[in-house]
């Protein structure tokens, strides 16, 4: 009797040991699943946040970055406009220009200087600036003149630059009036002249700058000029000129000087459909072609 009891008592404890043991397994991976879940969480959670700092950090590095290069690009601004009229494309163009020429050599020198290369347009016009100014330093005036001359070509309708230019002039002595067609200096046969406050202009250079046609008559000393369906006719010594037919009162008539024919630089100008302003410091008529601005089509019409 007494080792039937002991088997008895054996089995009840194995049964509870048995039972216990399988109800805290399921407890046991409930927790595990849950601190693994927790630590999956918290791993994430910390890389997210590691991953935003850095973020952030790069940005702020980036911001600092955009803002020296927005400080050194104002500066550049403020003497050559924002981007020219052409652009830095325009502006590399300039470069390429003067490459081969003593101007070239003082370009590169500060390219190299500066760890730059030419497709870093973004600089070129600072280098340009730049340039002149070390050129104008070294007594260089007819290389700082040349490299002024192609910034302008670059940036024709930015009065600035002709300033900068005109003054490189006076120190060189080559003073007098100046006139600009599309940011280049015609070869005039007779430089332009101001005559009871009015700047005339050698006719035909101006007009064959503008890509017009020229026709001179003899017969009553009239000159006519003809481009994109406009037609000027202008009598010498008549202060009446004729655009498409219509009477034109003049405030200096056209005259004949040294064997060319002087006309009033805004009159033809403006009559041919161009931009004309003055600049006085550099003594400058600046005459520029207006773009004519393409109409946007509505798609849903077409």
């Amino acid at each position: 009797m007494k080792w039937k009891l002991n088997i008895v008592v054996s089995l009840a404890v194995l049964g509870t040991l048995l039972s216990s043991a399988a109800y805290a397994e399921p407890k046991h991976d409930k927790g595990s699943n849950q601190s693994s879940s927790s630590t999956s969480t918290s791993t994430s959670t910390s890389t997210s946040t590691n991953d935003q700092a850095d973020g952030k950090l790069k940005e702020k590095k980036e911001k600092k970055e955009k803002k020296v290069s927005g400080e050194k690009e104002t500066v550049t601004s403020s003497t050559y406009g924002s981007h020219g009229h052409k652009g830095y494309k325009g502006l590399q163009n300039a470069y390429e220009n003067v490459k081969d020429r003593p101007a070239g050599a003082i370009i590169s020198k500060l390219l190299e200087k500066y760890n730059l290369q030419l497709n870093d347009t973004a600089d070129i016009g600072s280098i340009l600036a730049d340039s002149v100014i070390e050129a104008e330093n070294n007594g260089d005036l007819d290389i700082a003149a040349e490299i002024q001359t192609e910034v302008i070509k670059s940036d024709s309708t930015n009065l600035t630059v002709y300033k900068k230019l005109g003054a490189l002039n006076s120190k060189r002595g080559k003073l007098g009036v100046k006139a600009y067609v599309n940011g280049l200096e015609p070869n005039f046969e007779v430089p332009p002249m101001i005559k009871d406050g009015n700047t005339l202009v050698p006719f035909r250079a101006i007009a064959e700058a503008l890509q017009a046609t020229v026709t001179w008559n003899p017969e009553d000393n009239s000159v006519t000029v003809v481009k994109d369906g406009v037609t000027v006719k202008l009598v010498i010594g008549v202060r009446k000129a004729f655009v498409n037919g219509q009477a034109v009162d003049l405030e200096v008539a056209g005259e004949v000087y040294n064997g060319s024919t002087m006309v009033p630089a805004r009159f033809i100008s403006e009559a041919l459909k161009a931009d004309v302003q003055w600049e006085p410091e550099s003594q400058s008529v600046v005459i520029n072609e207006v773009e004519e601005q393409t109409p946007d089509i509505d798609a849903s019409q077409e």
